[in-house]
């Protein structure tokens, strides 16, 4: 049977699930950072890639993959223009409001829905204070909440300082803080409770003092 448009016949599910399957086929050139994948039942973000083309053999492509379910980061090669599966995703504005027994709870900055997120899905969640804008990916085929990413940087404020040794700087460069948000980072030996630094997100570095 041939449904055309205007035939009244309701398609068969398979029919459905191929068309939606083949709309979302892509190829190896498609690969770029942050793109979603399905691959190997599983959902990764593409963090580094590479197109290698060889002086003898097939060009292929290098990336390293991290699981979106598990945080595990994979290292993968395809071969140059096999299929790939493209996930839809949507990066979208939060607010963090606050945790408790459940989780850690966000606002859409449009919408001023909320949600709430497993520990697991928060890139360096004891970085984060109350008030702190993320950005939450969402499958946009589901809605359902893939990551939450904290911006590049941060200010904290320093909660608790040991005093630095003076004279000492060759042999302890660096002491241990907490921040206001419970984060334990590594600063110079200067830096004192009540002040403000900034934190590479990224690294957990300190990056300065703000004054």
């Amino acid at each position: 049977m041939i449904y055309g448009v205007g035939c009244k016949e309701t398609r068969p599910a398979y029919i459905i699930l191929l068309t939606s399957y083949i709309f979302n086929m892509a190829t190896t050139a498609d690969i770029r950072n942050g793109l979603v994948i399905n691959y190997n039942n599983d959902l990764f973000q593409v963090i580094e890639f590479q197109h290698v083309k060889p002086g003898k053999g097939a060009a292929f492509v290098r990336t390293k993959m991290k699981s979106l379910t598990s945080g595990k980061v994979l290292d993968n090669t395809f071969n140059s223009g096999v299929t790939i599966l493209p996930v839809r995703v949507e990066r979208r504005k939060f607010q963090y409001l606050y945790k408790d027994e459940t989780g850690y709870n966000f606002m859409d900055q449009e919408s001023f829905d909320q949600i709430n997120l497993d520990e697991k899905l928060i890139d360096g969640a004891d970085l984060m204070k109350e008030g702190q804008e993320v950005e939450i990916l969402i499958n946009a085929e589901s809605e359902s909440p893939l990551t939450c990413e904290l911006p590049p940087f941060v200010e904290l404020e320093v909660t608790y300082a040991e005093p630095g040794i003076k004279g000492d700087t060759a042999n302890s460069p660096k002491k241990r803080v907490e921040v206001e948000s419970g984060a334990k980072i590594m600063v110079p030996l200067f830096i004192e409770s009540g002040q403000k630094i900034r934190v590479d997100t990224r690294t957990r570095d300190y990056v300065e003092r703000v004054k």
